[in-house]
């Protein structure tokens, strides 16, 4: 049944130029997809595309991005982006906007001052407010104070990380409803005469001051480095990847700010502290490097209720530092959790799982920094390897599906044939059937890339296939010899004059001419052997003929 899938595709689909010819846009759209939009900003511009590449809708701000970005259920964008402070580091933010599916920016609040700093990741909450993840200021004698080796500091002091919970008012301003400080919630086992001394392994529902990895902490002020945040509506937990820790944690979001500074209260009745950690037991000595499962991750959430392994959680694992060379995967598994929303851990043991339960990886697929993952409703995978701006999704048997690579750069997109060197921080896809999408017009435009090749890619809705921007085809033209030597014979049954273009197989073009006659040859001697794109078009250019051929 799967080979019958994939030859009525090859069948149907056109045929978009291949990995090697190509070097932006779509690259693959496969019937086994999740038909969608998919949503990505790495500039001052945030695209929506459709699943053949096509833009149907932009929204441009003022400030540049490359951090968290969410399409809301009503169609209202909101986003960080980055402005100037007191904080500087990867990620850095401090700004987020809220705007209409039409553009319009409904909402703009600067989270930034001496004390605090947004950065990386906001997340929508289902009452319509959101959380803020954020630096917060510690000074040098503070984080003394609270168990820091000062040999690990620096004259900024710490960065430890707040989460809050902020109600939208206005067009500016904002209510802060709900907090959490990591400061709140730490363990060190230094100094007995400063705070939150105690033994490491005996709380793992604290974080260890004075832990530090190769991938960062040392004396840098960003210690901590989480890097995104999620929330679980049925269990009101938040989760939280830390890259230097190398461990994602969840809190227990249902207390009450007083209880969220202390260890209990709450539906856990453990207050702020952490309910579970996963990825580096060595981090609180319940472990060595061989129990570590995570290097550097990136996006930690939950798979949504009412997809397959609901429940779950899963994250883009980096791999930087992996043990047998870096390499990135996609790993999924299930927290042990009880009916109570409280998770398991043995005396003197790590949390589990020991492994994931799924991983995806595959030769050459890595990215050492930023990136993301999400599951989709038909039990694919939606990947975002950030470094190299490729989106791609697979299939649980690890087949991928759908491909694109981002044509968008702080300058604005490149043209096809061009590559580009920007990173892009996450990227989602959002299925055709999410309520943003229900009454607003979704009708392809052009691709984000210039000078884009041609395309009649099909969207696959479980409808018969549709060809989507599929220009109106230039009847009676037609080429006479495929393979070429040194002339292409062209037959012109309208009589009238056209234009030629010829591109090779990246995108960029070669040869230009104005066609006469019926029949037409041109001069293709100078062109090395390989595959090329013939393109002719009337004269208004609404009609075209497009092929490729191949020259000996």
């Amino acid at each position: 049944m799967k080979k019958l899938v994939l030859t009525l595709w090859v069948l149907s689909q056109c045929w978009l130029v291949s990995n090697a010819q190509q070097t932006v846009g779509l690259f693959l759209n496969d019937s086994l997809s999740q038909n969608g939009y998919t949503l990505f900003s790495n500039s001052r511009t945030t695209y929506l595309v459709d699943n053949c590449g096509f833009v149907v809708n932009t929204w441009q701000s003022n400030f540049s991005t490359n951090s968290g970005l969410y399409l809301l259920e009503n169609g209202n964008l909101l986003r960080s982006c980055r402005i100037g402070g007191n904080f500087t580091g990867g990620g850095v933010g401090g700004r987020i906007e809220l705007f209409s599916w039409e553009g319009d920016l409904l909402w703009a609040y600067n989270y930034a001052s001496p004390q605090y700093h947004q950065h990386h990741d906001i997340c929508p909450l289902p009452n319509g407010n959101f959380l803020i993840l954020a630096w917060e200021a510690r000074s040098f004698e503070e984080a003394v104070e609270a168990g820091r080796n000062p040999d690990l500091l620096n004259a900024n002091g710490l960065w430890p990380e707040q989460i809050v919970e902020v109600e939208l008012v206005g067009t500016n301003q904002a209510n802060i409803v709900w907090e959490w400080h990591l400061w709140d919630h730490l363990v060190q086992d230094f100094d007995p005469g400063k705070n939150n001394f105690g033994n490491i392994a005996e709380h793992p529902e604290r974080v260890n001051i004075n832990y530090t990895s190769s991938l960062g902490g040392g004396n840098s002020a960003d210690w901590i480095h989480a890097n995104g945040i999620a929330y679980h509506p049925e269990l009101d937990q938040i989760a939280i990847s830390s890259r230097t820790f190398s461990e994602i944690w969840i809190i227990d979001h249902s207390t009450t700010t007083e209880e969220a500074a202390t260890h209990t209260g709450g539906n856990s009745g453990k207050g702020g502290d952490l309910l579970y950690r996963w990825g580096n037991p060595e981090a609180y000595d319940r472990g060595g490097p061989e129990e570590r499962t995570l290097w550097g991750q990136h996006h930690i959430n939950w798979i949504p209720a009412g997809y397959p392994n609901e429940g779950k959680l899963i994250v883009f694992n980096n791999g930087i530092d992996r043990p047998g060379g870096s390499f990135s995967s996609v790993d999924i598994w299930q927290a042990p959790i009880g009916m109570d929303g409280n998770y398991f851990i043995e005396t003197n043991l790590p949390y589990g799982p020991e492994a994931p339960e799924w991983s995806y990886s595959a030769p050459g697929f890595y990215s050492a920094n930023v990136s993301g993952a999400h599951a989709l409703p038909n039990g694919n995978v939606f990947i975002c390897q950030g470094q190299a701006s490729r989106f791609f999704e697979v299939t649980p048997e690890q087949e991928v599906v759908w491909e694109y690579i981002n044509p968008s750069t702080i300058s604005g997109p490149v043209p096809q044939g061009q590559t580009t060197s920007a990173s892009t921080f996450r990227a989602t896809r959002y299925p055709a059937e999410y309520p943003a999408f229900e009454g607003k017009d979704l009708t392809p435009g052009q691709p984000v890339e210039l000078n884009p090749l041609p395309s009649d890619c099909i969207i696959f809705d479980g409808n018969p296939p549709v060809s989507v921007k599929s220009l109106e085809k230039l009847e009676g033209v037609w080429l006479r010899n495929n393979p070429v030597q040194r002339f292409i014979f062209i037959e012109n049954q309208t009589g009238a004059d056209l234009s030629l273009e010829i591109r090779n197989a990246a995108g960029s073009l070669l040869k230009t001419a104005t066609l006469s006659g019926f029949h037409i040859s041109a001069d293709v001697s100078n062109l090395p052997a390989g595959f090329y794109w013939l393109r002719i078009f009337d004269a208004q250019r609404s009609r075209f003929f497009s092929q490729k051929f191949i020259k000996n």
